[in-house]
């Protein structure tokens, strides 16, 4: 009977008969291959030497086999290619581009660290990361109409200073100016801007009249809003720069227009009357001011007319006067004279001389009456 047994010889064969045996895959078995124990042991000392650096394992022996002596060197390429693919990962993620367009924010261990420039920049991952931002591009935000309101309501409806009800719609126009501010001081940058960019438009209207809102003041009203929103955002230290805004629209509510469009109709009337009351208030006003004035110069000269007058006479007087103390009867008896030729200068008389005929006249004879008809027949 022979010592030899499916475990290998009990006598002097050792390990030389065993590696002398051919491999187990290529004898039969009826049953499931199961690796010898000392062969596992084997390599495994062999792979814990090679990680250890050549020391440790079974007692410093070097491998005797051929096969023992081919393991550690691939392991060791294995290790040495994943260390290169870990490198060429970690420089890919720590290195990156910034376009002309954008400005990148470097976080280290989640916090601030400074602001990448245009171009390539290292940030050493994973100490340090980054995030990209546009600063250049021009953002919108529409209030109004219902735009960009996740419930569909109308956030256009304002109430105007004078009591009315206006329906506005704009548009703001906004960049990055701090994206180291813009990333940490606003969870939702857009939603920050239209809730101030509506509560400003409010306060504008509430101070406004509905008229001057619809027609004339639409430029007005879009420069304060830009000012009082970049205000408000830069005390909350956004980082946003306001760049316009486009004030789109500014109309009545759709429920009202056509009595509205009415009420404008009637106003416009009445503007017309006023108008047209006003120019016949002027044309009447400068026509009795004109008669006023031609009344004043008429008086005036009357006045100026009298005054002459009154001072003719007297210093007529004053001269007739000095005649009079130098020669009272020729004087007195020339004042009788011509006093009484300016009385009866004027009237139809007829003198009677009754010395030189008597009574040579009949008790009544219209005289004056043949005076007039001889006058008349001459006249013609």
């Amino acid at each position: 009977m022979s010592n030899n047994g499916p475990w290998g010889s009990g006598g002097g064969g050792g390990d030389d008969d065993r590696d002398s045996r051919p491999p187990r895959q290529n004898r039969p078995d009826d049953g499931p291959q199961i690796p010898e124990i000392e062969e596992f042991m084997r390599k495994g000392s062999e792979q814990l030497r090679v990680l250890m650096g050549g020391r440790g394992g079974s007692g410093g022996r070097k491998p005797s086999g051929g096969a023992r002596g081919t393991g550690g060197p691939g392991l060791g390429q294995t290790l040495g290619v994943a260390a290169l693919i870990a490198a060429g990962l970690w420089a890919y993620g720590s290195f990156y581009t910034v376009k002309p367009e954008e400005r990148s924010v470097e976080l280290m261990f989640g916090r601030y660290n400074s602001t990448g420039n245009p171009g390539l920049n290292f940030a050493p991952w994973p100490v340090v990361t980054f995030e990209k931002v546009p600063v250049t591009r021009e953002q919108t935000v529409d209030v109004g109409s219902g735009k960009g309101t996740s419930d569909g309501s109308d956030s256009g409806l304002m109430l105007t200073g004078d009591q009315n009800i206006v329906d506005v719609e704009f548009q703001v126009v906004w960049n990055i100016n701090d994206p180291a501010k813009y990333l940490f001081n606003l969870a939702d940058p857009v939603d920050t801007i239209r809730a101030v960019s509506e509560s400003a438009m409010r306060d504008i209207i509430a101070r406004s009249e509905l008229a001057p809102i619809l027609n004339r003041d639409r430029g007005v009203i879009a420069s304060d809003l830009r000012s009082a929103v970049q205000a408000t955002l830069d005390s909350y230290d956004a980082g946003i720069n306001i760049v316009r805004v486009n004030f789109n629209r500014a109309d009545p509510p759709r429920e009202v227009i056509d009595s509205f469009r009415d009420v404008q109709a009637a106003q416009q009337e009445r503007d017309k009357l006023e108008k047209e009351a006003d120019a016949y208030a002027n044309r009447v006003t400068a026509g009795a001011r004109g008669e006023a004035a031609q009344l004043k110069e008429e008086a005036e000269a009357y006045r100026a007319r009298i005054v002459n007058t009154a001072e003719g006479d007297a210093a007529r007087f004053n001269s007739i006067y000095a005649e009079y103390i130098k020669a009272p009867e020729v004087t007195q008896r020339r004042i009788y004279l011509e006093t009484m030729g300016s009385v009866l200068q004027g009237l139809d008389k007829v003198i009677v001389d009754q010395s030189a005929a008597g009574s040579g006249v009949v008790p009544y004879l219209p005289l004056d009456q043949l005076r007039k008809s001889t006058g008349q027949e001459g006249a013609k």
